[in-house]
């Protein structure tokens, strides 16, 4: 069950930055075995120096497990995570970007398209704030993806350092639960937010944000406090900006 309690232009295409790996994380959990060693091969050094992204500081020649590169790609929305991620499962970045496409489509989402798989600005990379939500709760159903955007810190099999989580929610919002947050200069700050009081979970999408803490923040109090529970205390609702 689930129920929008606040659309504001829900459906409007827009940028989703590293958002992206909601949908990354989602194909990888349906087509790989997260116990599994890989070789890297994508050195995150220098995809950082080449486009001034984020990275979790993949070294080629490492040996990970595909759940510490889901680590990766949640807490400190590595980059080279995702293209390692995206080899890994499926040979090649556009064959992974096809799955993708297709689990957007699979979930019934008319609004999200995607070219890669880390979020960066591309043409005919778009989603919505609708899309993002139900992405995000499509994540909370999964109890792996789920404690990976919950954790704070983590530690992969490496002697690289700890990872951090970059949504600041986790300590700054009471029941805050994850999910993701997201900049690209097209984009602006985006993040999809989950957190759960009182029994109830809600899930609030922002794209093209300012201050994406405020707006996630402003979001969840007003419906924690102004609307009643659209289902039974067991179900989801989601809020949308």
């Amino acid at each position: 069950c689930g129920a929008v309690l606040h659309p504001f232009n829900q459906h409007l295409r827009l940028p989703p930055a590293s958002l992206a790996k909601i949908a990354t994380a989602l194909v990888t959990a349906d087509h790989a075995d997260l116990a599994q060693l890989v070789d890297v091969t994508v050195d995150g050094g220098e995809l950082s120096v080449a486009t001034d992204a984020t990275i979790m500081g993949l070294k080629p020649g490492q040996r990970l497990s595909i759940r510490d590169l889901l680590f990766g790609l949640l807490l400190p929305s590595g980059n080279d995570a995702a293209i390692e991620l995206a080899q890994q499962v499926s040979g090649s970045v556009a064959a992974f970007v096809d799955l993708m496409n297709q689990k957007v489509q699979q979930l019934g989402l008319a609004d999200t398209h995607f070219m890669n798989p880390h979020g960066l600005d591309e043409t005919g990379t778009y989603t919505s704030a609708y899309d993002m939500a139900m992405l995000g709760r499509e994540l909370l159903r999964q109890p792996t993806l789920a404690e990976i955007v919950r954790t704070r810190t983590y530690k992969p099999a490496w002697d690289g350092p700890e990872l951090r989580n970059l949504n600041r929610l986790l300590d700054a919002y009471r029941g805050s639960i994850g999910i993701k947050t997201g900049y690209t200069d097209q984009a602006g700050q985006t993040i999809v937010a989950a957190a759960e009081r009182g029994g109830r979970r809600l899930i609030v999408s922002v794209l093209k944000s300012t201050d994406l803490y405020q707006d996630a923040v402003l979001l969840l109090e007003w419906a924690f406090h102004n609307t009643q529970p659209a289902c039974s205390p067991a179900s989801q609702a989601q809020t949308l900006p």
